[in-house]
C-alpha cells in the first residue's frame, strides 16, 4: 500500500527568514496578523517543525494588502523563491489585491509563469464581498488555469477585519455560478459552521480546512465544533471528500492541530482523505 502523504494546506510564510529580511518586514507582519511575540525564523527550523508533525508537504498562503494596509504579508515573487528552494516541501500560492488595476495581469503571470498552484484571499483583510464585479474576472483566471482558491471565512482574530465580508453564505453564488472553481472556505468559516455544511452539501466544488483558532485546546474545539455544533457522524459520512487538514501555522501548532485531527472518532480512510488525498484533488494533483 501506498505511503500517506500528508499536507498542512493552511500555513503562513511572513515570518520566513529568506521573505522576512528587515526589522519594518518582521514588524509589518508581526502587526498584519496580531502575532507580536512571533519573530523570524529559518526555513530549516521549519522542515524540523514540518518533520516533528509529520507534514510531508506544506502550501504557503501569501497576502496582498497594498491596498488596504501598503503591503504584502509575502509576494508571489517571494513564494516562488522559497518553492524553488524546497520544491518536494511547499505548495506555492500566489495572491493579489482585488482593488489593484493590475490585479489580472499579476495573477496570470503567478500562473503562466511562476506555476504557483492556487490562489489565497481574504476578504476581511482586503475588504472586498466575494460577490462583487471586480472578482467575475478573478473567477474567469483561476477557471482559465484550473487554479484553486483559499478563501479567509468567517471570524479573524486579526487586527482591521470585519467579519461581514467572510460569512460562508456570501460564497455561494460564487459556487453556484462557477461550478469549475474548487474554492476553500478556511477555518471552516467558524463560527458560522452550519452555512459551511450548507455549501458542502449542496456544491461539490467548496471545500473547508481545519485551521480553526480554538478557545482551549484543539481536541476538545474540534470535538465541540465537529460533534456537538455539527451531527457526529458528517464529515464521515457526507463531506468525507471536501474537508482538508490546515494547521494555521505558525499561529497555531501544527503537530498540535494535526494529532488532534488523528485521534477524531472517524474511520482510518476519512482521516487519510482529510490529511492529504483531499487536497491533492484540490490542487488538481490527483496524478
Amino acid at each position: 500500500m501506498a505511503k500517506r502523504i500528508t499536507i498542512d494546506m493552511h500555513t503562513h510564510p511572513a515570518f520566513s527568514e529568506t521573505i522576512c529580511l528587515t526589522p519594518e518586514q518582521e514588524k509589518f507582519a508581526q502587526d498584519m496578523y496580531g502575532l507580536y511575540k512571533t519573530e523570524v525564523s529559518s526555513d530549516e527550523m521549519q522542515l524540523i517543525y514540518m518533520d516533528v508533525a509529520g507534514i510531508d508537504k506544506a502550501a504557503l498562503l501569501p497576502l496582498d494588502l497594498t491596498s488596504t494596509a501598503g503591503g504584502c504579508l509575502a509576494s508571489n515573487e517571494d513564494v516562488l523563491t522559497l518553492v524553488n528552494k524546497h520544491p518536494d516541501r511547499f505548495i506555492g500560492f500566489a495572491s493579489i489585491d482585488p482593488h489593484d488595476p493590475a490585479a489580472l495581469e499579476k495573477l496570470e503571470q503567478a500562473f503562466a509563469e511562476y506555476k504557483l498552484s492556487g490562489l489565497k484571499l481574504h476578504p476581511s483583510k482586503q475588504r472586498f464581498y466575494p460577490t462583487e464585479d471586480c472578482m467575475e474576472d478573478i473567477y474567469a483566471m483561476c477557471e482559465k488555469y484550473n487554479k484553486p482558491i483559499t478563501f479567509h471565512a468567517g471570524m479573524s482574530v486579526e487586527p482591521d477585519t470585519l467579519s461581514k465580508y467572510a460569512k460562508p453564505e456570501n460564497f455561494e453564488e460564487v459556487a453556484y455560478y462557477h461550478r469549475n472553481l474548487r474554492f476553500c472556505l478556511a477555518h471552516f468559516g467558524w463560527p458560522w459552521t452550519q452555512e459551511t455544511c450548507m455549501l458542502l452539501l449542496k456544491y461539490q466544488n467548496v471545500y473547508a480546512d481545519t485551521a480553526l483558532l480554538y478557545f482551549d485546546s484543539a481536541p476538545e474545539f474540534y470535538e465541540q465544533v465537529f460533534t456537538i455544533d455539527m451531527g457526529k457522524k458528517w464529515i464521515d459520512r457526507s463531506f468525507r471528500h471536501q474537508i482538508m487538514f490546515g494547521s494555521d501555522d505558525p499561529r497555531l501548532e501544527m503537530i498540535r492541530m494535526k494529532r488532534a485531527i488523528e485521534n477524531m472518532d472517524m474511520r482510518q480512510e476519512t482521516i487519510d482523505l482529510i490529511m492529504g488525498g483531499n487536497a491533492l484533488e484540490f490542487l488538481g494533483m490527483e496524478g
